[in-house]
């Protein structure tokens, strides 16, 4: 009988062989038992990242890693479980605008999230800067809070999906994040542990995006959608603009005040675009969960169909309510909620002026995401602290006009050696010109199950 060592499993994987189903599964389950340690782990994403795998080994990875914990079973809630997911950018705050919000109309959202991956945030460690919150709950407390709220948003833990804990972290500190096959059994094998019945995905694309191209980007959108369908998840992917940061605020606490505006509706008005266009595909997937036939309408019938109501959610403070309803029950303090002062607050703050006149043309994501990081409010390593507070508010964003001169972002820091560095990669993704440019293009595509 052959004996399968974790050895010859890598090194087939590094010279571009095919990996089993059983040889994957040995590799995820022998990781959570101690049997494959990290540096084995480690070495196997880094064969990946250089060598892929294929959709079949991305959806025997994806199962694998929800088999390393416990699935919420959720059929005796009723409704629709519906989730919105991205696949990680820059300023992206719209999980925690559509939670509450769809919540608030009536649809129960099921959310597994993660941690911020190099320079791209990560819902959780926006949500740890409100005190107390706590997103390590068990799986008796999440159903318990999907029924009386109507959502929760909860990381990864030893009991659901605690491959992805692990590997999400070593692949942060490897430098294997860029890995279209690893980035999509992540998300899924999150989504998929979480007992929905549909999925809506955010797909970036654009220089703040782990995918960068818009064809790596399609790819990305269409093996997820792909490795949902074959799991029994309906799934659509929505592919969206990250060539610029989204909305306003940079950085966790700074996201969570956007987030609280947003929700008494205050909206950027790019951050607004894509959260009616995501609200919009994540209603008409609960109205057509059930049917066999291919959504037909897109984007813009789908706006003129909800936009007002959802809207008159925002309007009328329901989505908010919602969300104070979510941080009471997850154990956080609510009255920061209610009072956004009581969160994180940086001590030192520097303005960045602008170097010429003229209009903005670009305004990098990645520049920006970097600049926060350094900053303070991304990790280097799996160890190191993030400072809740540290972040950029951006005045300004492509397409507006500046002066010489005048602050078109503001840096927030608690470490004021931090703020040269921080400004100096900032400036580094800035380009103005003396002509207007065309409207940002904010989605791209809508992928559909083939």
């Amino acid at each position: 009988m052959f004996l399968m060592r974790a050895v010859d499993l890598i090194r087939k994987k590094r010279n571009g062989g095919t990996l089993s189903g059983p040889e994957i599964s040995f590799l995820i389950d022998g990781n959570i038992k101690g049997t494959v340690p990290d540096y084995q782990m480690s070495a196997f994403l880094m064969a990946v990242y250089h060598k892929g795998l294929d959709a079949e080994e991305t959806i025997a990875l994806t199962g694998a890693m929800v088999s390393s914990g416990k699935k919420l079973e959720l059929g005796s809630i009723q409704g629709v479980k519906i989730d919105k997911h991205s696949t990680g950018g820059v300023g992206d705050k719209t999980n925690i605008i559509l939670a509450p919000l769809m919540a608030a109309m009536g649809q129960k959202v099921p959310s597994i999230a993660g941690r911020g991956l190099g320079h791209t945030g990560g819902t959780i460690d926006k949500l740890a800067s409100i005190p107390g919150l706590r997103t390590d709950l068990d799986i008796e407390e999440l159903t318990q809070d999907l029924k009386s709220v109507g959502f929760f948003i909860n990381g990864q833990t030893d009991e659901i999906d605690p491959a992805d804990k692990k590997i999400y972290a070593m692949r942060d500190a490897t430098a294997t994040v860029e890995s279209l096959p690893l980035i999509a059994a992540s998300i899924m094998s999150k989504k998929l542990s979480s007992g929905l019945d549909a999925l809506v995905l955010d797909v970036k694309t654009g220089t703040g995006a782990l995918a960068r191209g818009l064809d790596e980007s399609r790819e990305l959108a269409r093996l997820m959608v792909r490795i949902g369908n074959s799991l029994g998840l309906k799934t659509i992917a929505v592919i969206t603009d990250m060539n610029a940061p989204l909305g306003r605020a940079v950085g966790n606490a700074l996201e969570i005040k956007e987030s609280i505006a947003a929700l008494k509706g205050r909206f950027a008005p790019d951050l607004l675009d894509i959260t009616m266009a995501l609200a919009a595909w994540m209603l008409h997937l609960t109205d057509t969960v059930s049917e066999e036939t291919r959504p037909q309408r897109l984007n813009e019938d789908l706006l003129k169909r909800y936009k007002d109501e959802v809207w008159d959610y925002l309007e009328h403070g329901d989505a908010f309510k919602k969300f104070i309803e979510f941080v009471d029950a997850q154990h956080g303090d609510a009255e920061a909620i209610l009072n956004p002062s009581l969160l994180p607050n940086a001590n030192h703050m520097k303005p960045v002026l602008s170097p010429w006149n003229g209009y903005i043309t670009k305004l990098d994501a990645y520049a920006v995401g970097h600049a926060s990081m350094l900053l303070g409010a991304g990790r280097s390593r799996m160890d190191e602290e993030i400072d809740p507070a540290a972040g950029i508010v951006i005045g300004r964003k492509p397409g507006d006009e500046v002066s010489a001169d005048t602050p078109f972002a503001t840096l927030h820091t608690n470490d004021p050696s931090r703020l040269k560095e921080a400004e100096e990669v900032f400036l580094s993704g800035i380009e103005i010109s003396d002509r207007e440019p065309p409207k940002r293009k904010l989605i791209y595509d809508v992928i559909l199950p083939s």
